[in-house]
């Protein structure tokens, strides 16, 4: 341990919450290395349990550990060994008055302080007590002067770590920089898992804050993003949600349209299909059992599905799994499946089966645009038929009420101009994205007629207000009988007008859903 590097003794201080490793690095770091360890608490306890050579902390700065852990770091020692500038003469004159040594290496990592949020049940004082202060002020200064000190903020670098040693010169260089930006980049997402905490804690949840702060790790690099020649990566906490049984690597394409899918099926109680494409549903069904609600979405469009994604919102069985499997289809989502279905779809090689546990989305939602990013909280307005206004003559017979309040929720997650016609619980007809509502009418009413399915007796759903009476009428001449959308054109009164003229019924719910 009495190896010396130009004339000085190295130090690594080592405090980590996170053990794994730690043992062996610390060994390496002595036996290896010649360095002389600083430690605390149960990180000390344990390196000298393991026979490895350790001073506290406390008695190298002189100065006690107190207030139960919240202050045992934070001391000039500590700082100044980590801060100053070997090549400065006036540092190293300072820190010799001062009886400050060099510290050579930082091995931290943070208290859990996400992991402790996550937990239920956990309290603010829970969370405040977990928020670390001197682990993110050594990182931070220990990155600052990279120069001359290696940080290490992940138990993963420390193979890495050891090998640049051995090796030295640029190679250690190189891993320093590195190392660095890693430890900028982890105290940044930590601080902002803490801001984002207390702001649904003291503000409310959805609520926007005045400083937007986003620290999401890397999940993975993507091959490329919408297109073959963008960069693209995906970060954040998907695995959370989301799990790959089969099939190639995700693309972006493939993420985007998963997390569409999950919202759409969240929507629903009873066994329902959902088949999508490029986001928007091309159909979707609600049935007692998943293979007849398959047939009735599949039905809905079967030129679309080609390529598309399929999800459903109960365990996929061997029957469904034998009839979607004879179809081209990007990724199936299901909460499960069961071992006959799985060995019939992981057949097909490329084909990706994903296990979703997502209910719905919660918080804020981000849209990046250009010079900023846009938030809002979740569309999650709670829609109840007792809310709803029927504005015509007649109202909506049971069979209309039911057909209504399955094509709302289907047409909430249809892209603006959104027209949906349904049948019972089904769709008949999609129109998606349209400059016009009446040119989504049209396609949704050409859809029917090219799947062979009748419009009588049916009813449309519009994410937004008509703002003329004629997608009304051209509903009607269709054969739809009830309309229900939010209502608030300044031409409602003619709207209505057109409706009771032509026998249907109409209600408006006041809540608008357009998709952009």
């Amino acid at each position: 341990m009495g190896l010396i590097s130009g004339g000085m003794e190295k130090r690594a201080l080592i405090s980590v919450s996170d053990k794994t490793g730690v043992v062996e690095f610390a060994k390496e770091l002595v036996r290896h290395h010649g360095y002389t360890i600083l430690s605390t608490g149960g990180t000390a306890r344990l390196l000298a349990e393991n026979g490895i050579p350790v001073t506290e902390v406390s008695d190298y700065t002189g100065f006690p550990e107190m207030m139960d852990g919240r202050v045992k770091t934070l001391h000039p020692k500590i700082h100044g060994g980590l801060l100053c500038l070997r090549s400065s003469e006036a540092h190293m004159k300072q820190a010799e008055e001062h009886g400050i040594g060099m510290i050579d290496l930082v091995a931290v990592n943070l208290y859990p302080f996400e992991a402790t949020v996550a937990k239920p049940g956990c309290t603010l004082e829970d969370a405040i007590e977990n928020i670390d202060i001197g682990g993110p002020s050594m990182l931070r200064s220990a990155a600052k002067n990279h120069a001359s000190v290696t940080v290490v903020c992940d138990s993963r670098d420390y193979p890495s770590v050891l090998d640049a040693m051995r090796k030295g010169g640029e190679e250690l260089a190189s891993l320093r920089r590195k190392l660095a930006l890693k430890v900028y980049q982890r105290t940044s997402s930590y601080d902002a898992a803490i801001s984002n905490y207390l702001n649904e804690k003291f503000n409310g949840s959805g609520s926007l804050p005045d400083t937007l702060n986003i620290g999401l790790p890397l999940v993975q690099k993507m091959r490329y993003g919408e297109n073959p020649h963008q960069k693209a990566a995906l970060y954040g906490d998907f695995g959370r949600c989301f799990r790959q049984l089969h099939g190639k690597e995700l693309s972006y394409n493939n993420i985007i349209d998963i997390s569409a899918a999950a919202l759409l099926i969240s929507e629903f109680e009873k066994p329902t299909v959902a088949i999508l494409k490029h986001t928007n549903p091309c159909g979707v069904a609600s049935c007692d059992n998943l293979l007849e609600a398959w047939n009735m979405a599949f039905e809905t469009d079967k030129q679309a599905p080609f390529g598309g994604i399929i999800v459903s919102n109960r365990t996929m069985e061997v029957d469904l799994a034998r009839v979607i499997s004879g179809i081209f289809s990007e990724v199936i989502i299901a909460p499960n499946f069961s071992d006959e279905a799985i060995e019939i779809l992981t057949k097909k090689k490329n084909l990706r089966l994903m296990l979703s546990t997502c209910e719905g989305v919660h918080g804020l939602q981000f849209k990046s645009v250009v010079g900023g990013v846009l938030a809002q909280d979740a569309d999650v307005a709670a829609e109840l038929k007792e809310n709803m206004e029927v504005v015509t003559k007649r109202a909506p017979t049971e069979e209309e009420w039911n057909a209504m309040l399955f094509g709302w929720k289907v047409a909430k997650h249809v892209k603006s101009n959104a027209i949906v016609y349904a049948g019972g619980e089904r769709t008949l007809g999609i129109g998606a994205g349209q400059m016009s509502r009446v040119d989504s009418s049209q396609i949704a009413v050409w859809k029917a007629g090219q799947a062979g399915l009748s419009l009588k007796g049916s009813v449309i759903a519009s994410d937004a207000f008509f703002p003329f009476a004629d997608g009304l009428v051209a509903a009607a001449k269709a054969g739809a009988t009830a309309a229900i959308q939010p209502g608030g054109s300044v031409r409602d009164a003619e709207v209505i007008a057109a409706a009771d003229e032509n026998n249907m019924a109409m209600v408006f719910t006041r809540v608008r859903h357009f998709r952009h």
